[in-house]
């Protein structure tokens, strides 16, 4: 059982859908009507080249905005998500389509999205994403 990857020894890993446990984001963002979770698991530590795998889930409830100061990929896997841009802008993701949030965007989580993603950022894991999850692989 691990929530991180940074001094894991080379081989391939595989994390099996369902072992790992998700953090509340209301609980995180202090939001009691937001219905969603997070968890990240950093994958390498480079000062330079941090790189972090995550998961993610919303389900119906409350928009909620977030800044992506660094390069974020998402792969929508279940249901879909919607997001705006600052202008507005409506994005309608599906299973299968991905999101890319360049870096210093603001994103609008809407409310009425309803799925889960896995994805992957160019910057260090959040601390409060990281427990109590905990990530089952194997090598």
């Amino acid at each position: 059982m691990t929530t991180s990857m940074l001094n894991a020894a080379a081989g391939i890993y595989l994390i099996k859908a369902g072992s790992v446990q998700l953090n509340e984001l209301s609980e995180i963002k202090a939001m009691a009507e937001l219905r969603g979770q997070i968890l990240d698991i950093p994958l390498f530590g480079s000062v330079d080249k941090p790189l972090t795998l995550g998961y993610f889930a919303l389900q119906p409830s409350v928009d909620y905005e977030a800044m992506f100061t660094f390069l974020e990929v998402k792969i929508v896997t279940k249901g879909k998500m919607v997001v705006r841009d600052r202008d507005n802008q409506k994005f309608v993701a599906e299973v299968g389509d991905v999101l890319v949030f360049m870096p210093d965007t603001l994103v609008i989580f809407d409310g009425e999205s309803d799925g889960e993603a896995v994805y992957f950022k160019n910057t260090e894991a959040v601390d409060s994403y990281l427990s109590p999850a905990a990530a089952s692989t194997t090598a």
